[in-house]
């Protein structure tokens, strides 16, 4: 028995809400999980327009209820079908009886269809054999003898119900329990040990497991038989799958034989294969690939680095880094000796303009209370940010912090096609190539912490992370240490640091996400890792997505699942936006978004190196656009070509032809492989690089880099010490807080306050305005005397001016958020109110805004503060005379966020309206 088609399993509330709004009839339903509880269901009516939301709960004993307020006799049921029924009924306490079920939308198979990386026939998204029950048989079976089956397994059940991926093949056993389970124990009591019945579910809900099987076994048999050495005539005749085991009826132990054949083939075919490729390698001379780096080099201090600038409009002149030393020297052209050598501890600013990419403003000290400032024009733009690195990291070198203010975060994505990588990995690990690459002189600076994430990867886990290690210790010469290694299937994720590093990383999780077929199986999927550096959060995820030009919508589909179930962070945050949770959030992978052009066309375009006419069709840029995926993050400018398909062996031409058995598939080339990345608002983060290798020809997918300039917090320690008297306290105060939410409710809402300041969550009282003018959405209001007053744990302006408040707006009934956001309250401290606006965001969408008046009182003697490392580089814009001198590159374009959507809608039903963008003045 299906599912009832009302019952939309984990969808969430805004989805609801869409559904039933085109639905448009009074009485509308539908029934979906609810997102504050786990086990509960939440019922949706549509009402006049609104949604009313109603939480079933389940009791003690398995009985679900419709919660109501408190002195209100509840009414039980058994099943979630027999509730519904009951209240198809009038006069029962909901604003309207439940009179036209909303269904839910019927799932076409989902397999990989351009072969990509799928192995054979695709399995439908909910396929239920025939003869078997779904989930939903359970929802709907009696529960008559359940007094005699134990109610922990029964409420087991119901949990993994929802949270496994395999919920359909849990109907069959929903389906045991319900009947079946009495009668094993029945014979169990008369001493029979078999659970006759309990093989029978088994059996039934394997049948199309032993067809896999069946495929598989006979694909490896034939593998095998390859490299099996040539049989001599005397040689018996290799035992072949007999006809009656291929064709008789299945049971569980001929199951488990196969499975046996399965894993003894497996484990036996790579040791077969190896040994008779090393027999080749012997009678033909041949040299195979070897992890073993030749002995690294000794640490060795970096090169004094020498750049060619133009001083003024006329006169050339170097500037010599020794960033060993920590001295910068000016030595004019001709001339044998420095015209000045500037201590770094005199350098006051570096400052970069923007008009003109090469230029640089260096301030230092040069007599007591005086200042001087001098610009530099480089050759180019990566000249001066290899400059500015070196600058940097010189800085860093001769500072006297015990604990680092700025570090260096590598980040690198390879499909690697299910074929071993080359000797070297130097280019992708150095960051050279194409696009916006490292300039040689820093393209060796080793980062504090490298990131790698793979696709289609068929080396063995730990054989993966030694040769990372050692190609890092033969480039850098530093023996850096595994943080975290992640793997589902061929998706990999290494997290590698510098040894001084190890102590300052902490509360380290990994988690993994199935987005593969009927999101079972892992050739699709996700991988993450996250962390704290010293006070500061990281989380990385690296994701291999659906496969084919016209699979965007599952795409996007993927990424909401990987969203919704990866299980990364701090877990009393795990009510919030996964991308929320982190200071910094790190996303890449083959994300499989594609070009939608004709192939001869992309082919010309790239030709050109007309990337931004390509780019304006990128499956990935429009989705974003449309604020369907990756919504406000950040990617760095794309200078480089499309990262697939390539010819294997070779980088000068793409093989956009597959051919299968059903025809000629096109795979056009695009940029498959990104990355991008999410950071609280007013923290420190610059992409100093983004580009891909041009001499890693092994995979069809060439490898990409970029590198990240993130600024960390660390530990604080007040510098005043606690004494006898009371000390005194920071406070952060509310004037007032509007709120406008996509929603068809009329819920009232309270605010919930989460920040590592905190000793604990706090919440507001309930809204005190509440309107909703413009159909499809709710403004609401809260005014000083219903927000509480908050007490940070420590009353500096340094460390305050570090944190960040995490907000989420929850109605009253359901206890589930509308919508969630970060506020930074570093520009928010002050004696006076201060005005904050942002976005509010769930399960990836937006769903509205907030704006506010609010302040953060610092006591007058904790006001001391310090300079960042990395606030000393800051940006101007030139003038319009100087702009005309000097050489010029083309300033990247700004990344457009949307403010607004472009058009209000006109039908008063669209529950798109875009309304709530109150940054624009709409009441």
């Amino acid at each position: 028995m299906a599912a009832a088609s009302w019952y939309h399993r984990d969808i969430s509330r805004v989805v609801a809400e869409e559904l039933l709004a085109k639905a448009g009839r009074d009485g509308c339903f539908l029934v979906r999980d609810s997102e504050s509880i786990s086990g509960a269901y939440a019922l949706c009516l549509l009402f006049q327009r609104h949604v009313h939301t109603y939480r079933i709960l389940p009791d003690d004993e398995g009985l679900l209820s419709v919660q109501t307020i408190q002195g209100i006799q509840a009414k039980c049921f058994r099943t979630l079908p027999d509730l519904i029924g009951a209240y198809q009924q009038p006069n029962n306490g909901l604003v309207t009886p439940l009179l036209y079920p909303v269904h839910r939308a019927r799932q076409a198979a989902d397999e990989d269809s351009d072969g990509e990386d799928g192995r054979g026939g695709g399995l439908s998204a909910s396929a239920v054999p025939a003869g078997g029950a779904g989930t939903g048989a359970w929802l709907s079976t009696p529960i008559a003898g359940r007094t005699h089956i134990s109610q922990q397994l029964h409420q087991r059940l119901q949990e993994q119900v929802h949270s496994s991926p395999a919920s359909d093949f849990m109907g069959f056993m929903a389906e045991y329990l319900n009947h079946h389970l009495q009668l094993d124990l029945e014979a169990l009591r008369h001493g029979h040990p078999q659970l006759r019945h309990l093989s029978t579910a088994l059996v039934t809900a394997c049948r199309a497991l032993h067809r896999r099987i069946d495929f598989t076994l006979a694909g490896l048999e034939t593998l095998a038989r390859v490299f099996d050495p040539p049989a001599s005539p005397r040689s018996p005749a290799r035992e072949q799958v007999s006809p009656s085991r291929a064709t008789a009826a299945p049971n569980l132990e001929l199951l488990l034989n196969k499975i046996s054949t399965v894993n003894h083939l497996l484990s036996s075919l790579e040791k077969k294969v190896l040994k008779s490729l090393q027999e080749t390698v012997s009678r033909h001379n041949l040299a195979l690939p070897c992890v073993a780096a030749a002995p690294p080099p000794t640490a060795k201090p970096l090169a004094v680095q020498s750049f060619e600038v133009k001083v003024g409009k006329l006169q050339r002149a170097a500037l010599t880094v020794d960033v060993e030393s920590g001295t910068v020297a000016i030595t004019k052209k001709g001339s044998g000796s420095p015209e000045e050598t500037i201590p770094q501890d005199k350098i006051l600013q570096l400052i970069k303009y923007q008009s003109v990419q090469s230029k640089v403003r260096l301030v230092y000290d040069r007599e007591p209370q005086r200042s001087l400032s001098r610009d530099f024009v480089f050759p180019n733009a990566r000249k001066r940010e290899a400059f500015c690195q070196l600058l940097q990291l010189m800085k860093i070198q001769h500072s006297n912090l015990d604990e680092p203010d700025l570090i260096s975060v590598y980040v690198g994505t390879w499909n690697m096609g299910s074929t071993p990588p080359p000797r070297s990995l130097a280019s992708w690990l150095t960051s050279r190539g194409l696009g916006r690459t490292q300039d040689e002189t820093t393209a060796c600076i080793p980062h504090d912490i490298y990131v790698i994430g793979t696709q289609e990867n068929s080396l063995g886990d730990r054989e993966w992370v030694e040769f990372l290690r050692a190609s890092l210790k033969t480039l850098m010469a530093i023996d850096y240490r595994m943080v975290a290694l992640q793997c589902l299937w061929s998706i990999k994720i290494v997290v590698l640091v510098k040894p001084e590093h190890e102590r300052r990383i902490s509360h380290v999780h990994t988690s993994s996400v199935k987005t593969g077929i009927a999101n079972t199986l892992g050739n699709k999927g996700a991988v993450g890792v996250s962390f704290l550096f010293n006070g500061t959060s990281f989380g990385f995820i690296n994701c291999h997505l659906a496969s084919g030009s016209e699979k965007t919508h599952r795409r996007n589909q993927n990424y909401s699942d990987i969203l919704r179930s990866l299980v990364l962070g701090d877990k009393r945050l795990s009510a919030f936006d996964l991308t929320l949770r982190f200071t910094h959030l790190f996303w890449f992978g083959d994300l499989n978004y594609r070009l939608d052009m004709d192939v001869q066309d992309i082919l010309a375009h790239v030709t050109k190196k007309e990337f931004e006419t390509l780019l304006a069709v990128d499956q990935l840029n429009l989705e974003r656009e449309k604020n369907k995926v990756f919504l406000r993050f950040n990617e760095g400018d794309i200078s480089f070509p499309p990262t697939y398909r390539y010819e294997r062996g070779s980088r000068d031409s793409y093989m956009w032809q597959k051919f299968k058995p059903t025809g000629v598939r096109i795979n056009v080339p695009s940029w498959c492989d990104r990355i991008l990345w999410k950071s609280h608002p007013e923290t420190h983060v610059v992409c100093n690089s983004y580009g891909c290798t041009d001499d890693i020809v092994t995979s069809d997918h060439s490898p990409v880099f970029a590198t990240f300039e993130v600024g960390v917090t660390s530990q604080f320690v007040p510098k005043k010490a606690p004494g006898s008297d009371p000390e005194p306290l920071a406070c952060i105060e509310w004037e007032s807080i509007e709120v406008i939410v996509k929603t068809a409710s009329r819920s009232k809402c309270y605010i919930e306050f989460h920040s590592y300041c905190l000793e604990e969550a706090q919440r507001s009282g309930e809204n005190t305005s509440q309107s909703c003018d413009i159909p499809g959405f709710l403004k609401l209001g809260w005014s000083a005397k219903n927000l509480p007053m908050l007490h940070p744990i420590l009353p500096d302006l340094e460390y305050l001016g570090d944190q960040h408040l995490l907000l989420s707006i929850k109605g009253v009934e359901s206890c589930e958020s509308y919508g969630e956001c970060c506020i930074a309250m570093k520009s928010m401290i002050g004696s006076m109110a201060q005005q904050f606006e942002t976005f509010l965001f769930h399960r990836g969408e937006e769903t509205g805004s907030m704006r506010g008046w609010m302040k953060v009182r610092v006591p007058k003697d904790r006001h001391s503060t310090r300079e960042r490392l990395y606030e000393w580089i800051s940006f101007e814009e030139d003038d319009v005379e100087s702009a005309a001198d000097a050489p010029t590159c083309p300033k990247p374009p700004l990344q457009r966020l949307r403010s607004r959507p472009r058009s209000l809608p006109e039908a008063a039903a669209d529950y798109t309206n875009p309304a709530y963008f109150i940054f624009e003045g709409v009441p």
